[in-house]
């Protein structure tokens, strides 16, 4: 199991909204009714003759037309928030833009690319395309907690002003089951910082995997030997950090007859199903077949700073025996150091 805490970011969907379980206008209206919208004041308050009334300033209405949703039309929903994914990044909200304020120029460069790569993939139009502006064409935002189909387009504006670097979103049109809509605060408040957790999501993905193939190019070679765990049990010892043996797992698991049916980070656990592979697989790792049966396996990975431990039960739950542990050391071996020689010629 992983022995280290460690801090688990769910980048959970940030362009949709939190769904809960239920009808989407249930989650977006008061639970009671609104039979309280007909209430009306059917009698006038009555002051005796010889009564002085006291009226307290802090409970006066003001005065004025004021308008806003009631009843039905009133959105529950908590206000959207901009999520913190990119490190020094500042946020900064005015008229209900959003604007996010990043450290350096090379973020702002990096983040500005994103947007035009992210436009692509989504085939999501340009109407402009500028050095400093970008305005979408209609954007999807159909979540599950929407009743209807619901689409946006944005104005993102890049700002160098004085040696600050940032991007401000703003929604310039919005569109609730293929009619035109009016902008409220509301709208515009929880639609811009939507499209802004969007894109530092997609940041925060594409930084993360440049640090893992990082991770891969700074190791040429993963030493696995033998050793024993805290209770004196055999266990195979892999000489790197854990977040790179459990991304090497990942990928060479399946490729030697393991495959995966669950996997878990956080507790260090991989669920697999064992078929023996074709005897080519092993004369091409130059190593012995593997000495277990063709049952369910799960793989136990343990944090121990700079290496990695690796354990192996079987379906009941009991450790397999230390033969087996010692034929899957070699191979393992053999696999982390092909996936590392493939990892580096993709890289160059």
């Amino acid at each position: 199991m992983k022995f280290s805490h460690q801090l688990v970011v769910s980048t959970l969907a940030v362009l949709v909204l939190s769904a809960c379980a239920g009808d989407p206008e249930k989650r977006r209206q008061a639970k009671d009714d609104f039979a309280y919208l007909d209430t009306t004041l059917d009698q006038q308050w009555v002051i005796p003759s010889d009564a002085q009334p006291q009226f307290y300033p802090q409970y006066r209405i003001p005065k004025g037309n004021y308008t806003g949703n009631t009843g039905p039309d009133v959105d529950i929903r908590p206000p959207q928030q901009v999520l913190e994914l990119i490190p020094g990044a500042r946020v900064e909200k005015s008229n209900n833009d959003v604007t996010l304020w990043l450290i350096n120029q090379d973020e702002l460069d990096k983040v500005w690319d994103l947007i035009h790569t992210v436009a692509n993939e989504k085939n999501i139009t340009l109407k402009t395309d500028t050095a400093t502006t970008i305005e979408t064409d209609w954007v999807n935002l159909s979540a599950e907690d929407e009743s209807f189909p619901i689409a946006g387009r944005y104005l993102i504006n890049r700002l160098e002003p004085a040696g600050r670097y940032g991007f401000k979103v703003s929604l310039i049109e919005f569109r609730e089951n293929n009619k035109n809509v009016e902008l409220t605060p509301d709208i515009k408040d929880r639609y811009s910082s939507n499209m802004v957790n969007y894109i530092t999501n997609q940041y925060d993905k594409q930084v993360t995997e440049e640090a893992r193939i990082r991770a891969l190019e700074l190791v040429n070679k993963v030493p696995v030997t033998m050793g024993l765990d805290r209770s004196g049990l055999p266990v195979i010892i892999a000489r790197a950090p854990y977040n790179l043996v459990w991304s090497r797992l990942d990928d060479v698991l399946p490729q030697i007859g393991f495959a995966i049916e669950d996997k878990n980070n956080s507790q260090g656990t991989i669920e697999t199903k064992y078929e023996s592979p074709d005897d080519e697989v092993w004369q091409k790792l130059d190593v012995e077949p593997l000495t277990i049966e063709n049952r369910k396996y799960t793989f136990l990975v343990g944090d121990l700073d700079n290496r990695t431990s690796i354990n192996v039960t079987d379906a009941d739950g009991k450790p397999i025996s230390q033969e087996e542990l010692n034929s899957l050391s070699p191979v393992l071996q053999a696999m982390f150091d092909t996936t590392n020689k493939s990892s580096s010629a993709q890289s160059n």
